[in-house]
């Protein structure tokens, strides 16, 4: 049973053509992982299906009583609300019930003889559906749920405005599964997750009886829950049965076979066009070669795909700092109140050193403090000599309006055109990205803009909050590949075991030093 039809879908933006002509089907019980590069619409895709963003052409149509639930990265939280009644709005419905099954029983109290019977027989079934809903027990399933993705380690009655952004995930992601949709749609939902939570959030979904759709570059994780792949490449969307690792099998294949064919028709056309071209003035051949030509303007000429430009990030290296990156006495990270227990932690010159432990705990808050960011509540950060810094945030300031050139140029006015167009296209963006104001592009493309300001200065220390969110598979490999070589120190907070084991020289397990455990 079809649960969503999308037929002969076409989006873009500007002159910018995301998809075209696509279509797409969700069975009952599909486990679908939609991938491809960063940029390729997979978002722009999950708004359209909810509604959220209108396509230039083609239809969409859910089956009736369908109810989808969507865990969208950009949803706003309102100040002045707390975690719990955040997650209580889940049963937003069922509150209105309760409010007009009170209303009813303050009406009838004056109600006549004849309106009686009505208003009771809609407070019983009122009655019915809250009980069916487990309207009475709503505070129980609330507290599993954040038991589950610790959220009451944080606090349910802390201000959401307070929340990092894993915590903020979490939230969401907590709202969404208490609402019980028919359909999960889930947009990078282990992005700032905690691998603790990342693991109860896959056996979720192994256990989960209904269909979803899962949008994630965590190629573990996709492997461990969906069952089916829809792969967004070149404005084409194509449907494989089984995990990414079959999907990846399945595409080399036919993309060998596609070119195999490429190779062989191309060597045909050449062999028509040549004979066409000695024989065609001839009388005694010109009818053979117009045969040929009939039989060239006939064919379906075979179009391999443009290769998407790969990201190449090379770090430029400053001259070496001095024996100590930094070294901090007694110090207490925090805001209002305390995040750490008094910390001496010192950082010698050529370490790597991951970062890693909850969600909330102080992570980006130690970044910070030891960057002068933020101030300590107690204690002392002393920086080392000659140091040349870098340093990642998680995401982009919002609001920005400005274009990936004019990004690049505020960073680095002494660049030439070419020079800042030469610099994002090594970091795997395109013309039409380049040109493009860096809000309308995806998370990805905005942390390619990041670290290509982060490539071309010259650091010999980086800090790096969580820079594999939202990169795509190849740009997390080159990433990798570029912190490997990097000659510098590197102090990087990541959820992801499979990026950094490989590199780093330390691992500092910040659960250890929190008060927030």
């Amino acid at each position: 049973m079809s649960i969503l039809n999308v037929s002969n879908l076409s989006h873009g933006f500007g002159d910018r053509a995301i998809f075209k002509d696509v279509s797409f089907r969700l069975l009952k019980g599909e486990h679908i992982g939609l991938i491809g590069a960063n940029g390729e619409g997979k978002s722009s895709f999950m708004n359209i299906v909810t509604g959220k963003l209108m396509p230039d052409e083609g239809k969409v149509e859910w089956a009736r009583h369908v109810q989808a639930g969507y865990l969208d990265q950009h949803t706003e939280l309102t100040k002045g609300m707390t975690l719990r009644s955040v997650l209580q709005s889940a049963f937003a419905k069922l509150f209105e019930l309760e409010t007009r099954m009170n209303q009813i029983c303050d009406a009838m109290g004056d109600a006549g003889e004849d309106e009686l019977p009505d208003m009771i027989e809609e407070l019983g079934t009122i009655q019915d559906l809250l009980t069916i809903h487990d309207f009475y027990i709503i505070d129980a399933k609330v507290d599993e749920i954040a038991r589950a993705l610790g959220l009451d380690e944080i606090g349910l009655d802390r201000d959401v405005s307070d929340l990092s952004g894993g915590q903020r995930t979490k939230l969401l992601l907590g709202k969404l599964l208490l609402e019980k949709p028919d359909i999960l749609l889930l947009d990078e939902p282990t992005n700032y997750l905690d691998a603790q939570h990342i693991e109860w959030l896959k056996r979720y979904l192994l256990d989960y009886e209904n269909a979803f759709i899962l949008i994630s570059h965590d190629i573990p994780f996709l492997n461990s829950v969906v069952n089916i792949i829809y792969h967004m490449e070149n404005q084409e969307l194509n449907r494989y049965v089984g995990n990414y690792d079959k999907f990846l099998e399945v595409y080399e294949v036919k993309k060998a076979q596609l070119e195999a064919a490429y190779k062989k028709q191309q060597k045909e056309i050449e062999e028509l066009e040549d004979f066409v071209a000695r024989n065609k003035a001839r009388v005694s051949t010109r009818n053979m070669a117009m045969s040929r030509q009939k039989k060239l303007d006939k064919m379906d000429v075979i179009e391999l795909a443009k290769d998407k430009p790969k990201p190449e990030f090379y770090f430029k290296e400053a001259r070496a700092a001095g024996k100590y990156i930094f070294q901090t006495e007694e110090l207490v990270i925090g805001y209002d109140d305390p995040l750490s227990s008094a910390l001496s932690l010192s950082m010698e010159r050529g370490e790597k050193i991951a970062l890693i432990g909850a969600n909330g705990i102080g992570k980006t808050t130690l970044l910070k403090s030891i960057l002068g960011l933020i101030k300590p509540l107690s204690g002392v950060v002393t920086l080392g000599d000659y140091l040349h810094i870098g340093y990642f945030e998680q995401e982009m300031a919002p609001g920005n309006t400005t274009t990936c050139i004019e990004e690049i140029w505020k960073e680095f006015p002494g660049f030439t055109q070419y020079e800042v167009r030469s610099a994002l296209a090594k970091c795997g963006l395109t013309t039409k990205h380049i040109e493009s104001q860096v809000r309308v592009l995806s998370g990805g493309e905005q942390a390619k803009v990041r670290l290509c300001k982060l490539i071309n200065r010259e650091t010999n220390i980086l800090l790096l909050d969580e820079p594999t969110n939202h990169l795509d598979v190849d740009a997390k490999a080159e990433l990798k590949r570029a912190l490997k070589d990097y000659k510098g120190s590197i102090l990087l907070i990541c959820h992801e075991p499979d990026f950094y084991e490989d590199f780093v020289t330390k691992v500092w397990d910040c659960s250890k030093w929190t008060t927030k455990m």
